[in-house]
C-alpha cells in the first residue's frame, strides 16, 4: 500500500510539473502555412519559448508566434521594435534610415531578382508605436503581415519560436 502511495504521488506530480511547463513555459505549435519559407515549412512543429518575453522584450530577428485573433495564431519575424521607422524601398529593408542586412531571406531575393522580379514591394515609413511590433513572414510574396494589418501589440506575443522538433530530420534551432 506504501508503494502505491509513493507510485501515486510521483504520477501527479509529474503531471503537474508537465502542466506547469506547458502552461507557463513552453508549448508545441504547428506551422500553418507557407509565409516562413525558406526557414519554416508547412506542417513543421516548433517549440515556442513562452517564458522568454516575461524576462525581455522581443528583439527585431526573433521569429515569434502571436494570437491574431480568437482563433489563430501567427508565426512571423520581428521586423521593428518601438520607436523604429520601418520602411521597405526597392525591395531593401531599412529601419530608422538604415539598411538592414536579412540574412534569413537573400537566397530567394537573388534567386527572383534574377528573374527580374521583386521579393518585398515597397512600404512607406511606418513608426512602430511604444508597445507595438512590426512583423513579417520570411516568404514576403506570400504573407499576410504588418504590411496588411499593421503593427501588433506586444500583449499578443506568446513566445519565440526557439527549435523545429519535427519532423526529426529537421531538427534545428532558430533565433540564432
Amino acid at each position: 500500500m506504501k508503494e502505491l502511495l509513493e507510485w501515486g504521488r510521483a504520477i501527479l506530480l509529474a503531471i503537474a510539473l508537465a502542466y506547469f511547463i506547458r502552461s507557463f513555459l513552453f508549448s508545441p505549435y504547428i506551422v500553418d502555412g507557407r509565409s516562413m519559407v525558406e526557414t519554416l515549412h508547412d506542417g513543421e512543429r516548433v517549440i515556442v519559448n513562452e517564458l522568454s518575453y516575461r524576462l525581455e522584450q522581443p528583439k527585431r530577428g526573433d521569429i515569434i508566434v502571436f494570437q491574431f485573433d480568437e482563433n489563430s495564431a501567427y508565426i512571423k519575424r520581428v521586423i521593428g521594435i518601438p520607436g523604429d521607422i520601418v520602411e521597405v524601398k526597392d525591395d531593401n529593408l531599412y529601419i530608422n534610415g538604415e539598411l538592414v542586412s536579412e540574412p534569413y531571406i537573400e537566397k530567394k531575393k537573388r534567386k527572383l531578382h534574377s528573374r527580374g522580379l521583386i521579393l518585398t514591394e515597397d512600404v512607406k515609413p511606418v513608426k512602430v508605436k511604444d508597445g507595438q511590433l512590426f512583423v513579417m513572414g520570411d516568404n514576403r510574396r506570400n504573407s499576410k503581415d504588418s504590411r496588411e494589418f499593421g503593427t501588433i501589440d506586444i500583449d499578443q506575443v506568446i513566445g519565440r519560436a526557439d527549435l523545429v522538433f519535427w519532423p526529426i530530420d529537421s531538427f534545428r534551432f532558430l533565433n540564432e
